[in-house]
């Protein structure tokens, strides 16, 4: 019996299987006509449709448009100049707004890519027509009018260092009129398949070629890719934000604030504090004592070594009431003369920061500062790089690090949101030794005192008065006073 009842049962179950079958095809038959009904009608749809908005009984029916899109769709912002804060990840620094002639603070790599305070919006981006990248041309051109009472060997930049001493007898003032500060760069900024934004940053200045030359010089060339900076820019143990606001291409004598080749990492320590580990180029710059009296054999030539780069550890705290940053470096310094070598450690630490003195309307006043010691660092020091006195080379043959100590303090005021002053005052010291010549480096002392007129963004013009003073080894010193005038034209504000 059961033999005859299962191929009935079979062809049972198969018709029941084939009507479900059946039934699926013609719900995937309704299902795709009523998709492309609803394709038909959203492409008949203008953009601007509106929506209704529920309304009291007998009132009028409103309608509310629709929001656009959303500010990150590249692809939907017209060409031309765009605020590229709000076409990639980046974020405003949360530190005050301000005004800057050297515009450094653009340049200066900053952790997220974040904005700098002296262009909050990132404004002056064009996007590259079918592509998600951001392109900027920046710089400015500017004529330095300078006249100097007294002599010095820098007529282009107050390096008081350079100020001879003793004081010429001749007649030692000097006028000159120049325009090697005018610079250019470029910008570019894109996302990445790392979710993260990637910035390009290139500039160059009429510095190269020698003094009084004009000739393109490299000023920086890195790349950053979210936190991972690498290429050729400011030293992470530098504080731009912290440097005053001057006329003079030079700055205080005890700025650290020079530019390596190197790579930085940053790292998040809380919402606007921040932690940055680096390696940079290293440079010896040493000399060798030289006896007063004529040696009896002829003193050796020597030469800086390098064995490890330049380690950098620099801690930032920020906010709308300014920043606070520690920095510290470890240096291992070395020479040779072919016949004797040697090496020794050295480092040094620098605090620095800014804080807001008063309300911003737009702008505020604000009091910056900066203080450095350490053994071995007059590389790092503005008035004492070049001068071969990271350390010097003894009787013994032994390498001996010199201390060096930098400073300095500013405070801008705004009179009006056009117009400000600035006031600053600056050291470097080397110390004391009798390993180095009578009349070798000691110490520096700088003053500026400026007012600056910025009717518009792209233009500032303004006068500045500099006195400089120098003191050598054996306490001899010499000072000078400058007084310039500069007309700059910024390319994009």
């Amino acid at each position: 019996m059961f033999a005859v009842l299962s191929p009935a049962l079979a062809q049972d179950q198969t018709q029941k299987l084939q009507h479900e079958v059946d039934d699926l095809q013609t719900t995937v038959k309704e299902l795709q006509a009523e998709v492309k009904e609803l394709r038909s009608e959203k492409a008949q749809t203008p953009a601007t449709t509106t929506t209704p908005v529920a309304a009291a009984p007998n009132a009028p029916v409103t309608t509310a448009p629709v929001a656009p899109a959303a500010a990150t769709a590249l692809t939907e912002v017209p060409s031309g100049q765009v605020n590229a804060l709000q076409l990639s990840d980046a974020e405003r620094s949360p530190l005050p707004a301000q005004q800057s002639v050297s515009e450094n603070q653009d340049s200066a790599s900053r952790i997220d890519n974040e904005a700098p305070p002296t262009n909050p919006d990132l404004k002056g981006f064009v996007q590259i027509p079918g592509t998600e990248t951001l392109v900027r041309l920046g710089g400015y051109a500017k004529l330095d009018t300078i006249y100097d009472t007294g002599a010095i060997n820098s007529p282009d930049a107050f390096v008081t260092s350079a100020i001879p001493v003793p004081k010429p007898h001749d007649d030692s003032d000097n006028f000159t009129m120049q325009a090697r500060q005018t610079r250019l760069s470029m910008e570019i900024r894109r996302p990445t398949i790392f979710d993260e934004t990637l910035r390009f940053y290139f500039e160059t200045d009429l510095f190269g070629g020698g003094a009084g030359n004009y000739g393109f010089r490299l000023r920086q060339a890195y790349g950053q890719l979210g936190n991972t900076f690498a290429g050729f820019g400011w030293s992470a143990f530098t504080d731009l934000d912290a440097l005053p606001d001057t006329l003079d291409f030079e700055g205080p004598p005890g700025t650290i604030a020079p530019r390596r080749a190197g790579i930085h990492q940053f790292f998040h320590l809380g919402e606007h504090s921040s932690l940055t580990i680096a390696a940079e180029q290293p440079t010896s710059q040493v000399s060798i004592y030289e006896p007063l009296t004529a040696p009896a054999l002829p003193i050796p030539t020597i030469h800086g070594t390098q064995h490890m780069p330049d380690l950098i550890l620099a801690a930032r705290t920020e906010g709308s009431w300014g920043h606070l940053q520690w920095g510290g470096v470890l240096r291992q310094l070395g020479y040779t003369d072919y016949e004797q070598s040697d090496r020794v450690l050295a480092g040094g630490a620098q605090l620095s920061g800014s804080f807001k003195v008063g309300p911003s309307s737009p702008y505020g006043d604000l009091l910056m500062f900066a203080a450095g010691w350490g053994k071995g660092i007059a590389r790092y020091l503005t008035d004492t790089d070049g001068l071969n006195l990271d350390a010097i080379v003894g009787p013994d043959g032994k390498l001996h690090p010199l201390t060096g100590i930098g400073s300095h303090l500013a405070y801008t005021h705004y009179w009006s949101s056009n117009w400000r002053s600035n006031l600053v005052y600056g050291i470097a010291r080397i110390q004391h030794s009798d390993l180095l010549a009578i009349n070798g480096f000691h110490n520096s002392n700088y003053g500026a005192l400026n007012l600056l007129w910025t009717p518009a963004p792209t233009f500032t013009a303004g006068i500045e008065l500099l006195h400089g003073r120098l003191i050598e080894q054996d306490n001899r010193s010499n000072d000078d006073t400058r007084i310039q005038a500069s007309i700059q034209y910024s390319f994009v504000k």
